[in-house]
């Protein structure tokens, strides 16, 4: 009798969780143990964490549990932090024990690299950021005293950033709060960001969003500039590099993501910023057995712009790799050879009393397809609707929804 497989994943979040489930449904259990690691004990619905900071959701509701959907499944859970992973003898190093792996997938998530602007906090800064749980729940208690004493606001995302996407629904959902409450004549509002032009998004650009986007800005009275390296942070304003600063005194702005230290410091698993190279499949182009899926995974800039803005890395897309990372492990444990398929982008932007739906594919142009673009309030209920649905989804244990995208 052949022995069990043993598959490792590290990260319960969308790759994490997504690849766990998917390997499940295409390997028994008989044939293969699947152990999902985490340093964190509950799922979080992570787009959703511009609600929280606006108050309008709750850690809670967006977040369940993991050990219960994972044991349904037969599905080993660690909750335990991944101190490094030795891709020469094959086991995940915890500080509790060390997790042997015949295959190894790496979804651990962001780590939020805001030393990169000085002044960027919230716990070390006056800036903010909606990068996690805890900066979430800061932020909204930073838009309950600017309620309170309204002055000017300046959101955006530093150079180097890759999820734009919250920035400007931020900006967005706070010109519809401030307008619905009567303070928006007392608070200017400025967007600064490093793409070349509104919309670009670290992929180019989508159809006619660029247009959409200005026009909305333009209507709403929101300043914007454009291929703008933010530089530091301070309670009185922000400054931008060769243009000077900007007067806020409530900044939010998105930082570029860095590779999580456990998978940076482990000896050739991955690139000097700490991003593991992959080839079409998520396999690691020389550790045999290890996959990246998600923000783990190195990806090239679709192309050069003035001030830097990095591919853009999404639940939907990481949830795409999931899949066919998985489906690679499965093929080969069957003797078979799986197939791959180019990254695509779909999303709702939540624009405060309305929002767009975005689609493109491939994420990288030129594109077979031209995008799509569609605006209207029923694409803010769909979002609503498609969260709810998502969450039901993953907590029951069943292949989640990717209809929308996020």
């Amino acid at each position: 009798m052949n022995a069990k497989s043993r598959i490792v994943v590290v990260g319960g979040s969308f790759g994490g969780l997504t690849a766990a489930y998917e390997l499940r449904r295409r390997i028994d259990s008989d044939s293969a143990t699947i152990t999902v690691i985490s340093k964190d004990e509950r799922f979080t619905f992570v787009p959703s964490l511009t609600w929280v900071a606006m108050g309008t959701r709750t850690l809670t509701q967006i977040s369940f549990d993991l050990d219960v959907p994972l044991s349904k499944k037969q599905i080993i859970f660690a909750h335990q932090s991944v101190l490094a992973i030795d891709s020469d003898r094959k086991v995940v190093i915890t500080a509790e024990t060390e997790h042997p792996y015949d295959f190894l997938i790496v979804a651990t998530g962001h780590r939020s690299a805001n030393e990169a602007v000085t002044g960027l906090g919230p716990f070390d800064g006056p800036g903010h950021s909606p990068m996690s749980s805890a900066e979430a729940e800061e932020l909204n208690e930073a838009i309950e005293r600017l309620r309170q004493k309204p002055g000017p606001i300046v959101v955006g995302a530093a150079p180097g950033a890759s999820c734009i996407g919250p920035a400007y629904e931020l900006v967005f959902e706070l010109d519809h709060m401030l307008r619905r409450e009567k303070l928006r004549h007392m608070v200017p509002m400025s967007f600064v960001t490093p793409e070349p032009f509104l919309g670009h998004m670290g992929m180019g650009g989508m159809g006619k969003i660029r247009q959409l986007l200005e026009g909305a800005f333009e209507e709403r009275e929101i300043i914007y500039r454009t291929s703008a390296a933010i530089t530091k942070i301070t309670d009185q304003d922000v400054e931008i590099e060769g243009t000077g600063s900007v007067e806020s005194e409530l900044s939010i702005v998105i930082p570029p993501l860095g590779g999580i230290e456990a998978v940076a410091k482990s000896p050739g698993l991955a690139n000097p910023k700490g991003f593991i190279p992959v080839d079409s499949h998520y396999r690691h182009t020389s550790a045999e057995g290890v996959y990246a899926v998600g923000v783990a995974a190195a990806f090239a800039p679709v192309g050069e712009t003035p001030v830097p803005v990095n591919f853009p890395k999404t639940g939907h897309m990481t949830e795409q790799m999931a899949h066919i990372a998985a489906a690679d492990i499965a093929a080969r444990l069957a003797g078979k050879e799986s197939s791959s398929a180019e990254l695509s982008a779909r999303c709702i932007l939540d624009m405060g009393d309305t929002a767009v739906y975005l689609s493109v594919s491939p994420v990288r142009p030129p594109r077979n397809e031209i995008p799509t673009i569609s605006q209207g309030r029923r694409w803010l209920l769909a979002k609503h609707a498609f969260e709810r649905t998502y969450l039901w989804h993953a907590k029951m244990g069943r292949r989640m929804p990717t209809t929308l995208g996020w």
